[in-house]
């Protein structure tokens, strides 16, 4: 879609369909303009729409903005279950999870760093940190029946690990490397972590008879 004004009769749409409508034209001025210039009058432009109507949906920038990212990290965030779901072994699984965050930040990075430049957005987390407590309950009870770790050890490994596709992904967006370099590189340490702690708390607290 383009930016550029669009001087076309206005379609019937769905709510939902508008919405969504209004919310990609949002992330395509966002990604090419950035925040601080945005309007309610460009959006409308940009999608051959009244001001008047993204108003009806959006009845501020703060809120657009708001759902843009709540739109952006839900999808992320399904996408990484998603991958879980789909693994088979302990490496399919961090793969899994990494590659998608990695693909998002490769194709959408310009678009979250910007909103979350935003302090109204940024509030709400990044892509660590949405939905966190879901997905670290639900890899660290994976991890747990895996190899055999109590909940007060699994869920701090789970939690601590998911700083590294995020460190990963910043230094994918500002070097702009080859990802699939990135991508290895992160589940290699995040393997290698996992297993160092399964041999510390094995070693630690075996018993002695």
């Amino acid at each position: 879609m383009s930016v550029e004004s669009v001087k076309k009769p206005r379609k019937r749409m769905s709510p939902e369909d508008r919405v969504a409508e209004i919310l990609d034209f949002t992330a395509e001025l966002v990604s090419s303009q950035g925040v601080a210039s945005l309007s309610v009058e460009k959006i409308g432009k940009a999608a051959g729409i009244s001001k008047s109507l993204v108003y009806s949906y959006f009845p501020s920038i703060t809120e657009l903005l708001q759902a843009l990212h709540h739109r952006e990290m839900k999808s992320l965030r399904a996408k990484q279950f998603q991958a879980a779901e789909r693994a088979n072994t302990l490496e399919q699984l961090v793969r899994g999870i990494t590659h998608e965050y990695l693909t998002y930040i490769e194709e959408r990075g310009m678009l979250i760093y910007r909103l979350q430049s935003e302090p109204s957005v940024a509030i709400a987390g990044g892509p660590t940190d949405y939905s966190l407590d879901t997905s670290v309950k639900y890899l660290a009870d994976m991890l747990a029946k895996l190899f055999d770790l109590p909940p007060e050890v699994a869920e701090p490994a789970v939690e601590i690990s998911f700083g590294l596709p995020d460190a990963a992904g910043r230094y994918l967006d500002e070097k702009k490397c080859d990802k699939q370099t990135i991508e290895d590189i992160t589940v290699a340490m995040i393997i290698g972590s996992i297993t160092a702690i399964k041999d510390d708390f094995d070693v630690k607290f075996k018993p002695l008879r």
